[in-house]
């Protein structure tokens, strides 16, 4: 089997770069390698077990492929000859190809030193439909369910899941569940909120065992308390599926990640790696970052499929400015770029602007909820590092407007500056904009 460019991974990233390649390059040919018959929405996961009720209401359609021009097949890559350009599947076929785009993605982490990861009943969070169908099905049995990890799939999960009555406590070492990704004042509300509907946390102590005798009965803290199970799941981070990649040849750096440079190409000539599996640096320290999302993975996949056969100058990919954002009943939190804690680590001088108001006008509105943003920003430069948003439906445009203004590199005063367009169903009032609002203290020298 030939093909002009191979696409190993059949998510979000490798769909990207297939499709926008396509776009790019109508003459070659495209063939997308994936090893799972369905294609699942990675964001959409935690909601197969609550809300969307099944699997099967979280797919991404094969369509996109076809109404492309692009081939797939299902099936596993086993291994990758990059000297003949050359890639072997499991069921025994070989393809050759010109260009290589890895978009293999990610797996659960499951830790060596807990011990009883191996029991019954012990659950992942894979990008795998038929896995987290027998997940979902099992969980529908269980009662009382621990997840170790309070992150944003392990917080969404269990959210999920106590819709459905189910008795959740979330173990995290940190002091704060989201701890990672917020700062504590906005992770402590999103804990208050998780209380509030439900689920039980046990934050500041780590997970020591997962106890039981062929299946799980309770999970052991380091501090010696017990919680009965019957069911755990584990939320403790994703570790990049570079398998294939690192028994090509390929060099990794010390995260694991496929090594790649501003146009996604990896060390060897014709080989681009995206999303999940490839190297990432903070768009604003340059440190190499673990940040995996789908946004980025789509960034990254747009940039290699432009680059494939022609470089653009201006199409390149100058690090991971880490977009997240999740809700909690109708509360989102969002952040975009470093916290003020990460800022304060990294040695930067920088002043804090927050505006907190609502998101209709008038505020008597029906559906109106509160907006909060906190803008992280470098005192001398005015060079925009990070911002926090706790809003409501508005949460995460918001959040990528200010991922747009890091981007962009706008300094505080022409976001103070900017013009915006309202409606008082759709936003905040023209005088009370909350982004705004929050440079404008800064500008006013209000700010922290």
């Amino acid at each position: 089997m030939k093909t002009d460019v191979l696409v190993i991974g059949g998510s979000a990233a490798g769909i990207v770069a297939a499709t926008v390649g396509k776009s790019c390059y109508p003459d070659k040919e495209f063939l997308v390698l994936r090893d799972t018959k369905q294609t699942i929405v990675p964001c959409g996961i935690p909601y197969i077990f609550g809300s969307l009720e099944s699997s099967d209401k979280d797919l991404i359609p094969d369509a996109v492929f076809s109404k492309a021009g692009i081939e797939y097949k299902v099936s596993r890559a086993t291994e990758i000859d990059a000297k003949n350009k050359l890639c072997r599947t499991e069921d025994g076929e070989e393809i050759s190809y010109d260009k290589l785009v890895l978009a293999t993605g990610s797996k659960p982490r499951v830790p060596s030193w807990l011990p009883g990861t191996d029991l019954e009943n012990v659950f992942t969070i894979p990008k795998d439909k038929e896995v987290l169908d027998r997940t979902l099905a099992k969980l529908q049995g269980c009662k009382k369910i621990v997840t170790i990890g309070g992150g944003f799939i392990g917080v969404e999960v269990s959210d999920e899941l106590n819709k459905l009555g189910k008795d959740v406590t979330i173990v995290e070492v940190l002091p704060h569940v989201l701890g990672l990704a917020f700062d504590p004042e906005i992770a402590e509300q999103a804990g208050e909120l998780l209380v509030k509907r439900g689920v039980k946390l046990r934050t500041g102590v780590g997970a020591a065992k997962i106890l039981g005798n062929g299946s799980v009965t309770g999970v052991e803290l380091i501090n010696g308390e017990k919680i009965e199970a019957d069911a755990v799941i584990l939320s403790m981070g994703y570790d990049p599926n570079t398998d294939l990649a690192r028994k090509a040849g390929l060099s990794l750096n010390s995260n694991g990640c496929i090594r790649v440079d501003e146009y996604m190409r990896t060390e060897t000539p014709g080989i681009f790696a995206v999303g999940d599996c490839a190297e990432k640096r903070d768009f604003v320290t340059r440190k190499l970052t673990r940040v995996m999302l789908a946004s980025t993975a789509s960034s990254e996949a747009r940039v290699a499929g432009t680059n494939l056969y022609q470089l653009s100058v201006v199409k390149t990919f100058s690090g991971t400015i880490s977009i997240f954002a999740t809700a909690i009943g109708d509360t989102g939190f969002g952040v975009a770029g470093l916290t003020e804690a990460a800022a304060k680590k990294e040695g930067f001088n920088i002043t804090i602007g927050t505006f907190s108001g609502v998101d209709r006008h008038p505020g008597t509105l029906p559906g109106t909820h509160s907006q909060y943003v906190k803008l992280i920003v470098g005192k001398t430069s005015g060079v925009i590092l990070g911002g926090e948003v706790v809003a409501g439906t508005s949460t995460g445009e918001l959040t990528n407007f200010i991922g747009l203004a890091i981007q962009a590199k706008i300094p505080i005063s022409a976001l103070f500056a900017a013009q915006i367009g309202t409606h008082p169903l759709l936003t905040a009032p023209p005088t009370a904009y909350p982004v705004i609002k929050a440079a404008e203290s800064i500008m006013r020298g209000c700010g922290q």
